[in-house]
């Protein structure tokens, strides 16, 4: 049940209506002994209620239940795979205001960008609703003319995932919905601090006719313990994770020793750059969504923003004036316009990166500080004049924080922009079509926003390079994540 001394009727009764329980081969059930994880409104910092914490034989039940559940999902038909998907995509609509109440009293951001990420996240459930019926391979005759090449696209195998805390829905519908439409059955463990949502996607999903095992779903406090033993198992086909780069590594060995199909979504470290014949005005507006959409708290989020020494004062100050401007508040106040971070550690780590960078000679335009609690806020803030080698420019922020830094020609702005470990996302703005063709092709980069803030896109494949990971999610290659190919030699003589 959830906490009420801190909640509404109404929050009261959305947390109260998913099942706090361990979902297990259709069925849902506490955690062996009993025991249970709070999970906490970073609002406020009470408890809003506590779920399941599950043990190693809860984790390997559920992935008995997965393999269990393989033959016969993986036999039924592709429309009706689709099917689960698309009335699932509508039970989703239909309760857009509740589950955005969920996602922000779990993860705190504001209303409004819980519906937007639920919109998105359900995108993908559209997506693969229509993707299950085109799963092709191919038919060609032998270069030699003798025989004949037959290629087929089979599911993968059962899968584990494993999910963050920042798009509680987003995240796990970006893994579950090509799984399923591609045939594959599935273990998956949500971030301990948002598992909300994940355990309302099972209830939807189970409401939609997804046959028990298909999906299952178990939270724990110790992710690396609950979860190792389910890597290091033979049956287990697929590893998808989404998270920090360290952790992503760590994961990677696990899956070498089983040789699993692995997808790695990682740290992101994204330069935004603005060139001196760009149009400040627009880049600003798309500062504003690649640096606080959810709060910062995004691993595509602008880390960097590398401008051209001309137009540098005339962006800091214009994004100053309108980062300066928002509504920092709990996120289901009206008017709300940036939310908690996570938690206490979160704020810490961000204040002593702005605090280090002021101290090196960088110049705070607007915020620089925590808020006063209760909950966990951080006052959105620009850094100018960021002197090279601050933490905030060579570490990921992931808060309301936009350092400025300044260049002079192209070559010294890509060579910054690609001065970093990691490779997801880089922003350019610029109305040199020449130009914007250069320094996309020179970014590495596994994706580029060119004068627009926003690259997420269910139908499009969402990925990086270099330690930001490899393997993508959506579009046709995000279902191909969850295929193999077989290939028949036939012999026709």
């Amino acid at each position: 049940m959830a906490s009420s001394s801190t909640l509404t009727a109404r929050e009261t009764a959305v947390v109260d209506a998913v099942p706090h329980q361990l979902y297990i081969g259709g069925t849902w059930r506490d955690a062996t002994g009993g025991s249970t994880i709070g999970v906490e409104d970073p609002s406020t910092g009470q408890e809003l209620c506590t779920v399941a914490d599950a043990s190693l034989d809860d984790a390997a039940a559920a992935l008995d239940a997965a393999c269990a559940a393989a033959a016969a999902w993986r036999a039924t038909a592709p429309r009706e795979r689709g099917d689960v998907l698309r009335r699932a995509y509508e039970l989703i609509l239909e309760r857009t205001d509740d589950i955005a109440l969920l996602m922000t009293l779990e993860m705190g951001k504001p209303i409004s960008e819980s519906k937007a990420e639920i919109t998105y996240a359900n995108n993908f459930l559209r997506w693969y609703s229509e993707e299950a019926v085109r799963i092709n391979g191919r038919f060609t005759v032998n270069e030699n003319g003798a025989g004949r090449v037959l290629t087929m696209k089979q599911p993968v195998g059962p899968c584990v995932f494993i999910t963050p805390w920042n798009f509680p829905l987003a995240m796990g519908t970006r893994k579950v919905g090509p799984a399923i439409a591609a045939g594959c059955t599935m273990v998956v463990k949500p971030a301990k601090q948002t598992p909300l949502c994940m355990l309302a996607l099972a209830q939807i999903l189970e409401e939609a006719g997804l046959p028990g095992g298909v999906l299952n779903v178990i939270t724990a406090a110790k992710s690396g313990d609950t979860m190792a033993p389910l890597i290091a198992d033979p049956r287990t086909r697929k590893l998808s994770f989404t998270g920090s780069t360290s952790v992503g590594k760590d994961l990677i060995k696990q899956a070498s020793e089983q040789v699993l199909k692995v997808s790695m979504e990682l740290g992101g470290n994204a330069p935004f750059l603005v060139f001196a014949d760009a149009d400040v005005d627009a880049a600003v507006d798309g500062a504003m969504i690649a640096k606080m959409r959810n709060m910062g708290e995004a691993c595509t989020s602008a880390n960097r923003f590398v401008v051209h020494e001309s137009v540098a004062a005339e962006f800091g100050a214009k994004l100053a004036e309108r980062m300066g401007a928002m509504v920092v508040a709990r996120g289901t106040e009206d008017g709300a316009q940036v939310g908690p971070l996570i938690n206490a550690d979160a704020v810490q780590d961000i204040d002593g990166k702005v605090q280090e960078a002021v101290s090196a000679g960088a110049t705070v335009l607007t915020g620089g500080s925590a808020v006063d609690g209760p909950g966990h806020f951080y006052a959105p803030t620009v850094l100018a004049d960021v002197p090279e080698g601050a933490r905030v420019l060579t570490e990921e922020i992931f808060g309301p924080v936009a350092p400025i830094t300044t260049f002079t020609d192209t070559d010294s702005a890509i060579a910054m922009a690609n001065d970093t470990e990691y490779g997801l996302v880089a922003y350019v703005y610029t109305r040199d079509l020449n130009r914007a063709f250069d320094v996309m092709e020179r970014l590495e980069s596994g994706m580029i926003g060119l004068n627009q803030g926003m690259v997420s896109n269910a139908g499009a494949p969402f990925g990086g390079v270099k330690q930001s990971g490899f393997g993508r999610e959506g579009g046709p290659e995000g279902m191909e994540e969850y295929l193999e190919t077989k290939y028949v030699a036939m012999n026709l003589a």
